[in-house]
């Protein structure tokens, strides 16, 4: 019987499909990569789908943001991305924390419930945080690096965290694990030097985000993030169905 997932399903099959459906995901950051990874886990046929994202949707959002629309605007991002995900998928469950994830907060969330956690938030001390819970639980977990301030979304590359190069916050990420005797970890992250935003342009409602610990608001555009968001996503679902390519 034909489905919103027949056409998936012809690629991965039936099975890998109950999978899917029988797997618990948490997103944490719902904003530009974030969007869009919840955007095609709901459309891959996740069952269940947990958002953490403290943020409301702003007017700045709407440039790259899925889940940012006119209509949208002031709603917290996980409430606007739960409607998206039940006009996909009126069955999915979806379970929404309107929490900005950091090592005091991490205690709200049981880890071993997840059969996957994607990190798609901004800080290092939240990624660190992540990826310590996701490694006590025996949960794995992909970490987005820099998106912001790319114009190239051809140069992102999914690879462990020591492989990487180039990117400023991977190299941060990589000198904090190995402090923490952490030797592996699987991110998204690019090639392309960031570009310096330009300091006469106006900022954007994130500058003045509650609980935000960011230096400075980084530029962005509606054809990086969407990229990330999608290669994190695709790495959950083959990781999920332990799908490889025949012949490989």
């Amino acid at each position: 019987m034909s489905n919103q997932f027949s056409r998936t399903e012809l690629i991965f099959g039936p099975a890998a499909m109950e999978t899917l459906y029988a797997s618990r995901v948490a997103v944490f950051g719902v904003g530009g990569v974030g969007g869009y990874v919840v955007e095609a886990l709901a459309r891959s046929g996740v069952g269940t789908l947990d958002l953490i994202d403290s943020d409301t949707v702003c007017l700045s959002n709407l440039n790259r943001q899925i889940i940012a629309t006119m209509d949208t605007l002031g709603q917290y991002k996980v409430d606007a991305a739960e409607q998206r995900i039940h006009s996909i998928n009126p069955q999915a469950t979806v379970n929404k924390f309107p929490v900005f994830f950091t090592p005091d907060t991490a205690g709200q969330f049981d880890f071993t419930q997840y059969d996957y956690v994607v990190d798609a938030i901004d800080t290092v001390t939240g990624k660190l945080e992540l990826v310590m819970q996701a490694r006590k639980a025996g949960v794995p977990i992909i970490c987005s690096m820099g998106a912001g301030n790319k114009v190239d979304p051809t140069a992102f590359q999914v690879a462990d965290i020591q492989k990487t190069s180039v990117d400023p916050l991977a190299r941060v990420m990589r000198q904090e694990l190995r402090k923490r005797g952490v030797k592996h970890l699987k991110c998204v992250y690019s090639t392309e030097p960031p570009l310096p935003p330009d300091p006469e342009a106006a900022l954007g409602c994130e500058d003045a985000a509650p609980g935000s610990s960011r230096r400075s608001v980084p530029g962005s555009n509606a054809f990086v993030p969407s990229v990330v968001g999608l290669i994190l996503a695709g790495e959950v679902i083959k990781d999920l169905i332990g799908f490889q390519r025949p012949g490989r």
